[in-house]
């Protein structure tokens, strides 16, 4: 079983990427375990920001870890909020805040079209040379107004492709199979086989 750091204290997030790479023998382990403080998120690109959290987290812990960075970009907003995504409505903002700063943006525009994306890294070690990265998308639009009670962050507004529903409306295993994390797990699930070796289940 190959152990990786997951760069977050998040246990919604640890839930979510223990689902996506449930077929392979890999445990994650929250970087809380270690204490490992907050990394700076200064980069202008979800790469950058990824491989900072990644080697953050393996220099704190000395293990192999995993990161990932992702946000939304709206086409109308000329890609915000972006990397800022979690920080929209400013420092410590939480969801609430951010998807309304959104709404009164997106106030009379009707060209509402917007992508998720996610960018994931594994390293070996804080030094690793050839760090595996997966990206995923999902394209779809933002909704007039917020729907359904599952998910977190912009969920409740984003309606992927013509589906309707928004991500708040799907059940889990419906918005894994289709949602940008999803993809990019899938992405570095077949890296991770491939490159170091970790089993299927």
């Amino acid at each position: 079983m190959k152990q990786l750091v997951l760069a977050s204290g998040n246990a919604g997030k640890l839930a979510e990427f223990g689902a996506l790479f449930g077929a392979l023998q890999l445990e994650l382990v929250a970087q809380s375990q270690w204490q490992v403080p907050a990394c700076d998120e200064p980069a202008p690109s979800f790469v950058e920001n990824a491989l900072a959290k990644a080697r953050h987290a393996a220099q704190h812990t000395g293990r192999p870890a995993l990161a990932d960075d992702s946000g939304l970009c709206v086409a109308a907003l000329g890609g915000e909020p972006g990397v800022r995504s979690a920080r929209f409505a400013g420092e410590g903002a939480d969801d609430a805040a951010n998807n309304a700063l959104l709404l009164e943006r997106l106030h009379g525009v009707s060209q509402r079209q917007a992508h998720f994306v996610c960018v994931l890294v594994a390293l070996r070690r804080v030094d690793d040379p050839e760090p595996l990265i997966a990206h995923g998308w999902l394209h779809g639009s933002i909704a007039e107004a917020a729907r359904g009670d599952a998910g977190f962050g912009y969920d409740p507004l984003f309606v992927p492709g013509n589906a309707g529903a928004t991500l708040a409306e799907l059940d889990a295993a419906a918005k894994n199979a289709i949602s940008h994390r999803g993809r990019a797990a899938a992405q570095l699930a077949r890296l991770l086989q491939a490159f170091w070796g970790v089993a299927s289940r």
